[in-house]
């Protein structure tokens, strides 16, 4: 049975049964406890935690989810993925214990002729919680599993919540027995590769606090309603119905390996297990990063993006191991695509920009690796120098964490110069990086708000009616007050209070806009509004501060936004949808927006462009076509509709957000279709004019364009249009004429300060004998260290110390030479052989000085250089390179005299 079969049937078994089908969230959920997806359950989080109320009793989906906690062990066991398929049935309230196993039952052994999967029943196993005596009832006495085929397992296995405090319960987990080559009898208890697990059955009924059940700790409670949460692992199916060994064998995964076998030449069947275990990590690692991909990640150093980076790196390198040298990744993310895009077509729609993305990055990884190569050669020199036969394992973990370069391919370049690696001391490194993003995730886990007094208000109350579309003001009820994150009945003049009302016409912030702002009148009382948020879904909490009076729960409220403000906004916000529009028809589907901000007459738009930067030329025809557009003065439209129809439209969606079965599509005219809850104007003619400031990087892969609109705009171009009047009659030229004055005075200018600079350079060099006559004698070493004209440069400071240091001739001398230049100051030290005899090395003897000027440096015994920062303006600059020189000397002369009657070799840092 095919995978996309196994999807269809289980949505189809609970469609039957009455549950709404709910389409997969995006990977990226706006969910600050998590980096990805992890759970078919995540999506409906705001339902099980009681923050929003379910728009269903029951519903199923499948969700796309990424794990990566365990990465290093994908392909080495063939139990191991980054992406998988979760499949899911959920009640709220509705059906429980005996619900949920009927319908799993149900599905898992009825007759494929009927639409289940056909499991013979008798190769079923299921676990238990503990103590779950009604489970083991169900199990035996409803649906006839008899007892043998039962087992309890404690809360480690058979308990699930969220790892912090909130809702949890006990599960129930199916097992299908593979039968006796694949291991031993005892059930799932007694091996899990034998029997493995499909399908968990998550019975929630209690809250855990600060300790969770699953390790002993009793619940502090019970949920109000007893909900419903499954995930049946869509790939395991897949591999026991298809009659293959495992998750890489099955029709989705497979092709990858395939196609890899075509491009390497090796066999992933009959090769080695270290092959093996290579084609598994190319064909688990190229489908989660097309699926990142997909749904809007871009490679970088922090998060996410650098996640989805190691992984695509992973992939480049395993390539290269099994000996394939070409690009690789987009030819496999083609393999992906074509295997995933009938369950997942934005992958086929989004190709182009996935393509793009990573192409680039192969390409950009593949000259990492060269320069790694290079770091790599530089510390295996390194190391024979120093006779040793070990790569120390701070190289090797420099060489992963800094360059990137993977430790398998260290090991594998070590061999093969004959040295071995210091592994035990790079897992000890890798271990105190994973310690500390281990901390930081818990950090993320732990770092949401106490939401529990909006919560109170949501129970109570419900959902604020959002009148923002069509009102600018509106008579509405006070439902909540929190002050210092505590729910009161009052707030007096003075406070800073937020607001909870029953209806609203203020705009939370969301969606890339900024919050209305107003005020709130009531009887005795007005609270001026400067913030809007929605700390639990669907409740407007509105922020400010009491300015006259009293509020009070209950109490009526007049509720008006700052018209002028608010219509600055939409300006921008259709604005940001325009551009959109223009950078896609432009640049293709590849641009697609990564962010945004709608401020008054001012807009921000992040975007997707895997190319690099776009050409001034390209901006410029978008600024134009945008303001044509401006011009038709099109309708703007608002409408609800399903989602299917939305797609059919051609409506764009953004990556990362929640859309249910009821989307909002704004449209302005012809020219742009998005999905949007965002306030807009009413006809494109409204924005007046839109004036693109320019773009650049905000990331890998991330461009960003800033834009004026309106009143704004206007005024820019009005002060621009000042300036280049002024400059023309500065150059008496022509406006059109400028560009081409100006550079010609930019280039005389250049030329003479490049004439300066070598006039300056002749006049400092020309310095160096007298420098070295005056050498003073310490402890036997010659001492020149002084103090340079203002401004010599970084090189000529070098040449300099360099020349004078030419002129000691043989005997033992140091030169130390100081080059401010405003409030910085560079430095730079240069010992003769001599000198390096007696110990005394360049690079320690900047370490004794620099903390004199407030600064570093270092280099070898020769030659060694730094700056610093002395504060205390110029006087500041004087005493601190007289303590600089003074520490100096004293340096010199305690390892000159020590070096002059011990001395038997050259000095450190040789």
């Amino acid at each position: 049975m095919q995978t996309h079969e196994i999807r269809r049937r289980f949505l189809a078994h609970f469609e039957n049964a009455g549950h709404t089908p709910v389409p997969s969230a995006s990977l990226i959920l706006d969910d600050p406890t998590l980096l990805f997806v992890n759970a078919g359950m995540v999506q409906f989080k705001p339902y099980f935690l009681g923050e929003a109320p379910p728009p269903y009793r029951t519903a199923t989906s499948i969700q796309k989810c990424v794990r990566t906690g365990d990465i290093e062990n994908v392909g080495v066991t063939t139990r191991h993925n980054t992406f998988f398929q979760m499949a899911g049935n959920f009640s709220f309230g509705d059906y429980f214990k005996e619900g949920a196993i009927r319908h799993a039952w149900a599905l898992v052994t009825g007759s494929q002729d009927d639409g289940g999967y056909g499991f013979d029943p008798e190769r079923i196993w299921v676990t238990v919680y503990e103590n779950d005596d009604e489970a083991e009832r169900i199990w035996h006495e409803v649906v006839g599993l008899p007892s043998e085929r039962i087992q309890r397992r404690d809360g480690r296995d058979n308990y699930w919540d969220m790892g912090i405090p909130g809702p949890g319960g006990p599960c129930s987990e199916i097992y299908y027995d593979r039968g006796p080559e694949f291991g031993i009898e005892g059930g799932p208890v007694a091996d899990e590769d034998r029997y493995l697990e499909i399908w968990n059955l998550v019975f929630m009924q209690d809250v855990r606090g600060e300790q969770s059940p699953k390790y002993g700790a009793s619940p502090i409670g019970e949920l109000p309603q007893k909900n419903i949460d499954t995930g049946l692992g869509v790939e395991r199916v897949a591999f026991l119905l298809q009659g293959v060994d495992n998750v890489y064998e099955t029709d989705l995964v497979r092709p990858v390996i395939d196609r890899v076998q075509e491009l390497s030449g090796r066999s992933y069947d009959d090769g080695s297990d270290e092959d093996g275990v290579r084609f598994r990590v190319i064909a688990d690692h190229v489908r989660t990063g097309t699926m990142l991909i997909g749904d809007g990640v871009v490679p970088g150093n922090e998060g996410r993006g650098y996640v989805l980076r190691r992984l695509l790196r992973r992939v480049i390198r395993n390539a290269r191991l099994l000996g394939i040298t070409e690009p690789v990744l987009v030819d496999l993310v083609g393999i992906v695509r074509d295997a995933m895009a009938p369950s997942y077509p934005e992958l086929e729609t989004g190709f182009e920009r996935i393509a793009a993305v990573v192409r680039r990055e192969e390409e950009a990884f593949l000259a990492t690796l060269a320069t790694g190569s290079r770091i790599f050669e530089s510390a295996v020199a390194d190391t024979r120098a120093a006779g040793a036969t070990t790569l120390p394992g701070e190289s090797a973990f420099a060489l992963h964490d800094t360059y990137g370069f993977p430790i398998d391919l260290t090991l594998e370049m070590a061999a093969e110069a004959g040295l071995a690696v210091d592994e035990g001391a790079f897992r000890l490194l890798m271990d105190e990086q994973r310690a500390r993003a281990k901390a930081d995730a818990a950090a993320r886990k732990h770092g949401g708000a106490d939401a529990s007094a909006y919560r109170e208000v949501l129970e109570r109350s419900g959902l604020t009616d959002f009148l923002g579309y069509t009102d600018q003001r509106a008579d509405a009820t006070v439902v909540g007050l929190v002050v210092d994150g505590v729910g009161v009945p009052a707030a007096a003049e003075g406070d800073q209070v937020e607001v909870m009302l029953d209806r609203t016409p203020f705009y939370a912030e969301g969606g890339g806009q900024q919050a209305d702002t107003g005020r709130l009148f009531g009887e005795g009382f007005t609270v001026e509004v400067t913030d809007v948020q929605t700390p639990v879904p669907g409740l407007s909490v509105h922020r400010g501060r009491v300015i006259h009076g009293e509020i009070t729960r209950d109490a009526a409220v007049s509720a008006q936004i700052d018209m002028e403000r608010r219509a600055a906004i939409s300006r921008s916000h259709t604005a940001t949808h325009l551009v959109h529009a223009g950078m896609r028809k432009a640049l293709g589907d590849s641009a697609a927006q990564a962010g945004s901000l709608n401020a008054p007459g001012r807009l921000r738009f992040d975007f997707t462009s895997p190319e690099g930067a776009v050409p001034t030329s390209v901006l410029a025809d978008v600024e134009d076509e945008v303001n044509t557009v401006l011009l038709g003065d099109d309708e703007v439209r608002a409408f609800v509709t399903s989602m299917d129809e939305a797609r059919k439209l051609g409506a764009v969606a953004l990556f990362g957000e929640k859309y249910g079965d009821a989307v909002r599509i704004v449209e302005v005219g012809d020219y742009s279709r998005e999905l949007c809850g965002g306030t807009h104007v009413g006809r494109a003619g409204q924005l007046g004019l839109v004036k693109l400031m320019g773009e650049g990087s905000v990331g890998s892969g991330v461009r960003r364009v800033e834009a004026l609109v309106g009143i704004d705009a206007f005024r820019f171009l009005a002060r621009e249009h000042v300036l280049v009047n002024q400059l023309a009659e500065q150059f008496r030229a022509q406006p059109e004429e400028l560009p081409e004055r100006i550079s010609g005075v930019v280039d005389r200018l250049r030329a003479a300060e490049k004439e300066l600079e070598s006039i300056r350079a002749k006049e400092v060099l020309s310095s160096a004998g007298a420098l070295a006559d005056g050498a003073d004698d310490v402890a036997g070493t010659a001492l020149v260290a002084a103090r340079t004209p203002d401004g010599v440069g970084g090189n000529d400071l070098r040449t300099l110390a360099s020349d004078v240091r030419g002129r000691l001739g043989d005997r033992p001398g140091v030169v130390a030479l100081f080059a401010p230049d405003g409030d910085k100051l560079s430095f730079v030290v240069a010992t003769t052989a001599a000198a390096r005899d007696r110990g005394l090395a360049a690079g320690d003897l900047v370490k004794a000085f620099a903390p004199a000027v407030g600064g570093r440096g270092g280099g070898k015994a020769d030659l060694a250089q730094g700056g610093g920062s002395p504060s205390g303006g110029p006087a500041g600059m004087d005493a601190g390179i007289g303590a600089a020189i003074d520490a100096l000397r004293a340096q010199v002369a305690a390892t000159g005299a020590t070096g002059a009657s011990g001395a038997t070799g050259r000095g450190t840092g040789r």
